[in-house]
């Protein structure tokens, strides 16, 4: 027998026919007419090369080639029905596993401590991995780091990507408490352009690079920044700022959520800079994985409360 050629479907009439002992009977449980069945078995006694069932007065009875198969045949049928039956109803109290996150460490500050508390006590026996995202390429963290989501700035993505749009980040500047150029400034009231130009800035950029959304809202009014320093976690560039004269631009959440820890001055930028649309992305073989689902949704949920 070639089994590479082997009609598949033929195996669920020869189950039938061990179940009903009748090609009649057979065919009314496959919902089948008697001649498809019969010529079934005869395409199934030439594949096995074996007669499999011996007529018997009004019923068929399995020859000893076919009656040595039955079982391990049904076996094998139960055990593909069970493979390919749809997930079991998800359950979040009693469900195991893990579920990575790509995304900066501002989700350290703004997602996790939440998500840590809804996990305690909604699924307690999930664990949740935040991971960095890949830098030259966020949607590559998907497969490179194996994470379920990425959470990222909105871009262009490749077809086999969904997405979800979660919030808007303005930024607002931050600086050091005692600052001795930014001490006279209200708290919230607009830097004014000539002092957030002279004074150093600390950048954050996981890359490297020396300039970002804030040098191109400066750019379109003519004027330019001096970047002293780039970091590339957001943690970092909060804490530089806290223990030297630099300033930084960063998302407005991040600053009203860590402001007192740092112990930092909150201000409105001199120029308009377009909020960043962040988004959840998420490779489309997860579109109905019960866990994924489940997890998307108090992620995305949660993230969407920052907008």
């Amino acid at each position: 027998m070639n089994f590479a050629t082997l009609d598949l479907n033929l195996l669920r009439v020869l189950d039938a026919l061990f179940r009903e002992g009748s090609t009649v009977k057979a065919a009314s449980g496959l919902a089948m007419s008697q001649s498809a069945v019969s010529g079934a078995l005869s395409r199934l006694r030439h594949a096995l090369g074996d007669q499999l069932f011996i007529r018997q007065g009004n019923r068929l009875v399995a020859t000893d080639y076919a009656a040595g198969i039955e079982a391990g045949l049904r076996e094998e049928l139960e055990r593909l029905e069970a493979l390919l039956a749809p997930p079991a109803v998800f359950d979040p109290q009693t469900a195991k596993g893990t579920f990575r996150i790509a995304a900066s460490d501002f989700f350290a500050e703004l997602l996790m401590p939440p998500l840590a508390d809804l996990l305690q006590k909604s699924a307690p026996h999930l664990r949740a991995q935040l991971v960095d995202l890949v830098p030259t390429d966020y949607v590559a963290s998907l497969e490179r780091r194996n994470a379920d989501i990425a959470l990222i700035p909105d871009l262009p993505l490749p077809e086999w990507v969904n997405r979800e749009p979660l919030f808007y980040s303005p930024f607002h500047v931050i600086a050091r408490e005692g600052h001795p150029i930014t001490a006279g400034l209200g708290e919230g009231m607009e830097m004014p352009m000539d002092v957030f130009c002279a004074l150093h800035h600390v950048l954050f950029s996981p890359e490297g690079n020396l300039a970002a959304m804030g040098d191109a809202a400066l750019h379109r009014v003519g004027k330019s920044r001096q970047v002293a320093m780039t970091v590339p976690v957001f943690s970092g560039v909060c804490r530089a700022v806290s223990e030297s004269d630099l300033i930084a631009l960063v998302p407005a959440q991040l600053a009203s959520k860590v402001a007192d820890t740092f112990r930092l001055r909150v201000f409105e930028p001199p120029m308009k800079i377009d909020p960043a649309l962040i988004i959840g992305i998420w490779h489309k073989r997860s579109d109905n994985t019960p866990m994924a689902i489940w997890m998307r949704k108090q992620v995305f949920t949660l993230m969407k409360a920052l907008d």
